[in-house]
Parts: C-alpha cells; sequence; structure tokens
C-alpha cells in the first residue's frame, strides 16, 4: 500500500482535498485527516464523512517521561524546604519529617505525572509513529508533526493497489498542499509519498 501525505493551511482545503479524492473514486475508509481544532475537525469529518486519524497509541514512552517529570518536580519543591529546616537550629528537630515530606512528594510526583503521562499518549496518539509506520522518513514525519501543532490539517490518502498514488499526490498540490519548508524550515516536499507493507 502507498500513501499520500500532505498539510494544508485551512480546513477548508482539507475537506475540498477529501471530497475531491472521494469523487475520483478513492475510498473514504482509506483517508485521513488530523488537526488540533476539534470543532473544525468534527466539522470535517460530518461534511466528508472521512474519520479524523488517532495516531498510534504513544505508549510507555510518554508514561516514563511523565514521571520523570513528577519526580523532579516533587524533588523541586520538597528539597528547598527541607534545606530551610537545616538551616535554622530551632526548625532542625523537623528534618525527619522533611525527608518524609521529600519521599511522598517524590512518589506523588512520580505517580501524577505517570497519570497525565499516559492521559496525554491516549488523547491523540503518535502520529509520528503513525508516518513511520506508513513509509513516510523520520525527518519528515518529524516535520508533518510540526506542521500538525502548528495548526496546519494533516491529509492522509492510502492507496492499496499503489497505481493512483501520483493521482492522489496531484489533487493534493492542486488544493493547495503547502510545502514543509514554508511550516518548519528546512524540509523541500510539498506532498510525501510514500510505500508501505502489509495493510
Amino acid at each position: 500500500m502507498e500513501s499520500v501525505v500532505a498539510l494544508f493551511r485551512e480546513p477548508q482545503q482539507a475537506q475540498g482535498v477529501l471530497q475531491a479524492l472521494q469523487q475520483r473514486g478513492f475510498d473514504r475508509d482509506h483517508l485521513g485527516f488530523a488537526l488540533t481544532d476539534v470543532v473544525a475537525e468534527d466539522d470535517i469529518a460530518q461534511r466528508t464523512g472521512v474519520s479524523p486519524e488517532a495516531g498510534e497509541p504513544a505508549g510507555s514512552a510518554s508514561v516514563i517521561r511523565g514521571m520523570i517529570g513528577g519526580t523532579l518536580a516533587g524533588l523541586a519543591l520538597t528539597v528547598p524546604i527541607w534545606l530551610l529546616l537545616l538551616a535554622f537550629p530551632v526548625t532542625r528537630i523537623y528534618q525527619h519529617g522533611g525527608v518524609l515530606g521529600i519521599l511522598f512528594g517524590v512518589i506523588g510526583g512520580a505517580a501524577l505525572g505517570g497519570l497525565f503521562g499516559a492521559l496525554a499518549g491516549s488523547d491523540h496518539g503518535d502520529y509520528v509513529k503513525l508516518l513511520r509506520r506508513m513509509g513516510v522518513p523520520a525527518a519528515q514525519a518529524e516535520k508533518f508533526y510540526q506542521g500538525l501543532k502548528g495548526g496546519h490539517v494533516l491529509v492522509i490518502a492510502r492507496d492499496p493497489s499503489g497505481a493512483r498514488a501520483d493521482e492522489a499526490l496531484s489533487l493534493m498540490r492542486k488544493h493547495g498542499a503547502v510545502k514543509l519548508d514554508d511550516v518548519v524550515g528546512g524540509g523541500r516536499l510539498q506532498s510525501e509519498r510514500t510505500g508501505q507493507d502489509g495493510h
């Protein structure tokens, strides 16, 4: 299966290209799009019948990052207080309680950080991982994702036979696909045609 990926500045452009692709006979189950504006996302889905892309599950990496961040936050909040307790002779009797405060701060911070990391990963998923699985090179996948985070709309057309990928690519360019270097700098492709093994 080959996939064509492009970014559009406006939701209306993405809607137009999705409708044009369907008019040319592309199955809506092989089309997808993503954007950060949930209202516009719902509007495009209703007008075109195309489901938004959920992204790949972020997996354990986001949980681990959240736990590390939470642990550091817990330390940053509790260690200075413990040091203040040690600094004054009158409050040194509370140093044991300060150590327990640090321990609970670290445990609580790690737990909350892990929870928020899991929630963040399950919300929209990992679009870089999704694009990489479709065959988009890592550097290009990162740029597409940066464009998505910057307010652009990501549109994906999958061609099971591989015979109509050029047609999809041409339609996307005709409907205003933006150049990656205009979005994030350093890119060179207006849209990306990729090969994909499997489904």
